[in-house]
């Protein structure tokens, strides 16, 4: 497969797969989404959860945008997680489904992602900074095998199709 090719396939496939989990996700329902994503995030922080690391989120409320995909919401924690859809959170943090991954991954500092303005966090700085550390200090190693598998593969699958895709910038 020559190096054109393969970067057309990249970039097509970089563009098409936000539309495609757009309008997957346009179709659930709100609180089917909030219940998976609940059960989602429960399983992923069940160490953080176990040990008491969420409590700083009683009675604080912060919002997830994801913007590429048109995911939003806002997250708690009252001794289980909490989820409803945005309405006046303390904390907004705004991403695209890429730098996610890769901070997910750990393939990618988030604070490097905030001074190129591909994360961005507004209102309550330190409660934004204190859930920025929570998420740094999870180790990949400790999440359930399925979530970790499923993060690492992901984050390699983007890897590769961004340096496909700027391998075409370049030439």
């Amino acid at each position: 497969m020559s190096l054109g090719f393969s970067s057309k396939v990249a970039k097509n496939v970089l563009g098409l797969a936000p539309k495609v989990a757009t309008q997957s996700l346009s179709v659930v329902p709100e609180k089917m989404k909030l219940d998976l994503l609940a059960k989602l995030l429960t399983l992923t922080l069940s160490e953080q959860i176990k040990f008491g690391e969420l409590d700083f989120l009683q009675a604080k409320w912060v919002a997830i945008s994801v913007q590429d995909i048109g995911l939003h919401f806002e997250i708690s924690f009252d001794g289980k997680l909490l989820l409803r859809p945005l309405t006046k959170a303390d904390v907004t943090f705004t991403a695209n489904v890429p730098e996610l991954l890769l901070v997910a991954a750990a393939k990618e500092d988030p604070d490097t992602l905030f001074f190129q303005r591909k994360l961005r966090i507004e209102g309550d700085t330190e409660l934004g900074l204190e859930v920025k550390n929570l998420l740094l200090g999870i180790e990949l190693e400790s999440l359930p095998q399925p979530v970790r598998l499923s993060i690492e593969k992901l984050a390699i699958t983007l890897q590769t199709l961004q340096s496909y895709s700027n391998d075409t910038a370049m030439a």
